[in-house]
């Protein structure tokens, strides 16, 4: 049916209208707040490149997290920035490492909020590079053994769900077999299974002190490229044990979030990553965009192309934004 007949306005001419026949809908259930903690007390410190984020010691942390869970966000990622870095990453799995002091305190304090901690060995590792290094070489299977006890101590301290960021082959099945024969089958895995080598990450490496201090990570962490390539990480992840699969970034990947979600038959979260978040802010503060709208449009767009859960540094400003909406209705 062609115009005049046909008048597709005509569903666009109220707010009403809009939202009874929008498509997509974004919840503050879809959420997920990633949040930096360090050892001391009543530090706050700011990253300056992502404004509104800080590295928080963990008094800090729980008033964020409290904060988060009143507006409704049902989950915080949680990464830790050690005082101590080694060859073996042996503050990642210690029993009083950051993130396992964290964990334990946010079970105390907020217990009904959902804690997932990263799972990964870059910022506990003097090289910065996400496993063991030998000469300028990652070890694959060497790395696996620290991950899975990096997962474990984090189940033993409180966390709810495990999510490995690291990229190393068969790290999945290795986690899931260690919290199974410690009695922690009922611990989900959210694994970053196409995890791409981005440029957008660069803030992320600011506020973790995560960057390596040789190469790159071009060896683990996948070609921008390739789309065939994710189809299959995701499908061995989930063969290993996944529970959920992430894919990261989001927005440059938008095509590939709606493709491991055609191919995949579990829950699909994305990551709004430091450099996605960084540019918004950027572009606001200069009066090149309306920040709030854009966020808003953003993060309908990572759900619209297939994800279930976002983890963004926007869900605060974004439950907000979802709950003054309501209210105005």
């Amino acid at each position: 049916m062609l115009f005049p007949d046909s008048r597709p306005r005509r569903l666009r001419q109220s707010d009403a209208i809009r939202r009874m026949v929008r498509e997509t809908t974004l919840s503050v259930d879809d959420l997920i707040l990633p949040l930096f903690v360090i050892n001391g007390k009543g530090v706050k410190n700011p990253i300056d490149s992502m404004p509104g984020q800080y590295q928080l010691s963990i008094d800090n942390l729980v008033i964020t997290s409290k904060k988060a869970y009143e507006l409704g966000i049902p989950a915080i990622m949680l990464f830790g920035i050690p005082d101590k870095k080694d060859p073996l990453a042996t503050t990642a799995y210690a029993k009083n490492g950051i993130v396992q002091k964290a964990a334990s305190t946010l079970k105390e304090k907020v217990p009904d909020l959902l804690i997932i901690t990263d799972v990964c060995l870059c910022q506990y590792m003097d090289h910065g590079h996400c496993g063991i290094v030998e000469g300028h070489t990652i070890d694959n299977d060497a790395t696996l053994d620290l991950l899975a006890k990096t997962a474990l101590s984090h189940a033993r301290a409180g966390a709810d769900m495990v999510a490995p960021s690291d990229m190393m082959d068969g790290r999945v099945a290795e986690i899931r077999n260690t919290l199974d024969e410690n009695d922690y089958t009922h611990t989900p895995i959210m694994s970053y299974a196409v995890k791409y080598c981005s440029s957008f990450y660069g803030p992320f490496r600011d506020a973790a002190d995560s960057a390596p201090k040789f190469g790159d990570r071009r060896t683990y962490q996948m070609d921008p490229a390739n789309v065939l390539e994710a189809v299959r990480e995701a499908t061995m992840d989930v063969e290993e044990g996944a529970d959920i699969i992430m894919v990261k970034p989001a927005l440059p990947y938008l095509d590939i979030v709606c493709r491991i979600r055609e191919e995949i038959d579990l829950p699909v979260a994305a990551y709004n990553v430091s450099g996605e978040y960084a540019m918004i802010k950027a572009a606001d503060k200069m009066g090149w965009l309306d920040g709030q709208r854009v966020m808003m449009e953003t993060l309908t767009a990572i759900k619209r192309a297939g994800a279930d859960l976002i983890l963004t540094y926007f869900a605060i400003d974004a439950a907000q934004a979802l709950r003054n909406n309501n209210e105005e209705r």
